[in-house]
């Protein structure tokens, strides 16, 4: 039976920086110069604070899911003797040890479900919202890297500015809720979800679905799509 795991996906430095972008995002709420998209949806300027609220805090817990097998490869030194003489050789091995793959509460969970939301109440947000999201996954894939000890990292701004870019050009006139969409969709799929299987080869005891290496991007969404309303 799994149980919830608390771990940090970033160093406190990183959180801080996004509680100062949290801070400067409800600001803008407050005055009335952000969240008129999200009203128009059905959500409150206060509603949406504390959703990016629960998304930042979140992204401390981790929701284990299942164990995969990885072979981790390590290299051993062996003593060879020459006609009475030692050399030292290199030789790779690997060893069998496990990897636990989680989900990310504040990355991955509640981003989702808003995503859900968001395109259950307009069919143009679901239509350009995949787009959008196929777009964003495809970037993202591509510069999505492995990190061996870490798992899956790609740059921070680069998927939320893709997705900023995507829903400028795209013929609606949800482009916030089009932006958060395929922010945070096109970010888990084209970081995580296509790479998952690349996992086993990282050697990391631990990954998760919208933790580190990928929140970064998904949060930010979140902050770019309001500043685009």
């Amino acid at each position: 039976m799994y149980r919830k795991v608390v771990y940090a996906p970033h160093p406190p430095i990183y959180i801080t920086l996004l509680a100062i972008l949290f801070a400067i995002t409800v600001l803008f709420f407050f005055y009335g110069f952000i969240g008129y998209a999200f009203r128009k949806i059905g959500f409150s300027t206060m509603t949406v604070a504390l959703l990016l609220f629960a998304t930042l805090l979140g992204s401390y817990v981790n929701i284990p899911l299942f164990k995969v097998r990885s072979q981790v490869p390590i290299v051993r030194v062996k003593e060879v003797s020459f006609f009475g003489i030692l050399i030292r050789v290199p030789e790779i091995d690997e060893i069998e040890s496990y990897t636990t793959i989680a989900i990310n509460l504040g990355g991955a969970i509640i981003p989702v479900l808003v995503c859900v939301y968001f395109m259950t109440k307009d069919y143009q947000i679901l239509f350009y919202g995949l787009i959008g999201s196929c777009i964003v996954a495809f970037i993202t894939h591509l510069i999505a890297r492995p990190k061996p000890g870490v798992g899956i990292v790609t740059p921070a701004f680069i998927p939320p500015l893709t997705a900023a870019l995507v829903a400028m050009i795209l013929p609606t006139n949800q482009q916030p809720i089009i932006a958060y969409v395929s922010g945070v969709i096109g970010t888990l799929v084209g970081a995580d979800l296509t790479n998952i299987g690349k996992i086993r080869n990282l050697g990391t005891p631990y990954a998760s679905i919208g933790g580190a290496g990928t929140f970064d991007g998904i949060f930010l969404s979140g902050v770019l799509a309001v500043i685009l309303s």
